[in-house]
Parts: C-alpha cells; structure tokens; sequence
C-alpha cells in the first residue's frame, strides 16, 4: 500500500529558502460530518497537513494561499520574520500538537498581513475542530467565537460566493455556529433567513440542515426557559 503521505519542495515566497511540505495521497475516509462542516477521518486527518510552514524562517499558511500574497503583505512579513531562524520542521507525519502549531501560526500570519476575515474564520474554525478532536470544549468554544466574530465581517464586507460558501451556506453555517455557541435568538435569525431565502431551494442538502437546526435552537431555548421559570 503507498504511503498516504508525500513530501513536495517549494521555495518560500517570504526567506526564499527550500523547504519540504508535506501532502496527504488519495481521499481520506470519512466517518461522519458534524453540522457545522467538520469531518471526522477513519484515520489519517488531512486537517493536520492543510498548513504549510517554512522550516527556514517558520511563515505558516495555508496551502491554497502559500503563495498567493500581494507584495504588501510578502514585504510585511520579509520584514516581520527577517533574520529569523526558526528550525520548525513540521515535515513528515504530524502530531495533533504540531497541527495545532502550525494553524496558530497561520492564523497569525494572516492578521497579520489583514487577510480577508473568511480566510482567517476558515483557519479559526479548523483549529476548533482539532481542540473537537481532544474533547477540549473551552478552548473549542474560544475558536468558535473568533471564527463567529470574522464570519460576520465576511458576511457584511466580502462578496458571495467565498470560496464554497454561497450566501446561503454561509449564513447557515454563521447560525449553526451560534447555535453552537449558545447564543440561540441571534442563531434562530441567521436560521430563518435560510429557511426564507427563495435561493436556499436550490441548495436542499443545507435547507434541510438549517430547519434542523431551527428546530433544534426553538427546543433549546423552551428547555431554557422551563429551567428558569421560579417554582410556584
């Protein structure tokens, strides 16, 4: 069986130095995808290998956007991680903590250089994925909530479609995620509007999510409110 793991080298737009980044072969396996898009591997966890980092002078991104910086933000960064010498080597099979390492890092590049707020809520919502994988519920929410924040900017600032993200998928899933974070009067508002966009009928699979998902907030918030009723 081939190794599901393979070794590219590319020279970094930031210190012009080679480094080795590692790819994943073929499609992962899945075993379920949670509702606000987060997709649980057999085995290998393509998550883990979505970041590149230069092993020279330690720039982290993520592989879409490694090299597709305009001159402000390369010149930022030349700048920023001049004469650095950082020695991560995140080639080769990674931890869970080198997973986590290398979006932080990536996530802190792109404010860096003031990425688009979708690119840097996509990063935040991954690394709340990874902390998902370890059950670590307060630094999950933590991610959720910065991702939320930088989604809504997306939603008012940036052009649909974003990536995958259509406008209703997008509102969807800033529901879903404060749904999550239990915030559920401003879930139920970002829901409706899926369920009421004539456009949502052409996306069924995320239609059909997101009335779950209202239904879902209506039950929560009746379960809230019983528990804080006084008792006669």
């Amino acid at each position: 069986m081939a190794d599901p793991l393979y070794q590219v080298e590319k020279t970094c737009p930031i210190c012009e130095k080679k480094f080795k980044a590692t790819k994943t072969r073929g499609q992962a396996i899945t075993v379920k995808t949670d509702t606000d898009f987060c997709t649980h591997f057999q085995e290998l966890n393509p998550y883990y290998y979505a970041i590149w980092v230069c092993s020279n002078c330690g720039y982290a991104a993520h592989e879409e956007r490694f090299f597709t910086l305009l001159e402000s933000g390369r010149n930022k960064l030349k700048q920023f991680l001049s004469g650095k010498q950082v020695n991560l080597d995140f080639s080769g099979p990674r931890t869970w903590d080198q997973a986590v390492t290398s979006h932080k890092l990536a996530i802190y590049y792109a404010n860096l250089i003031s990425l688009p707020s979708s690119h840097i809520a996509s990063l935040e919502l991954r690394l709340a994925w990874l902390y998902r994988e370890k059950e670590m519920e307060t630094e999950e929410q933590e991610l959720i909530s910065r991702a939320l924040a930088d989604y809504k900017t997306a939603f008012m600032k940036e052009q649909t479609p974003i990536g995958n993200l259509t406008e209703v998928t997008l509102t969807y899933l800033i529901g879903e995620l404060l749904r999550r974070n239990g915030k559920y009067d401003e879930a139920l508002t970002y829901l409706s509007r899926v369920v009421s966009n004539p456009q949502a009928k052409n996306e069924k699979r995320i239609l059909d999510m997101a009335r779950e998902a209202w239904q879902n907030v209506r039950d929560l918030k009746k379960a809230t409110e019983s528990d804080e009723k006084p008792a006669e």
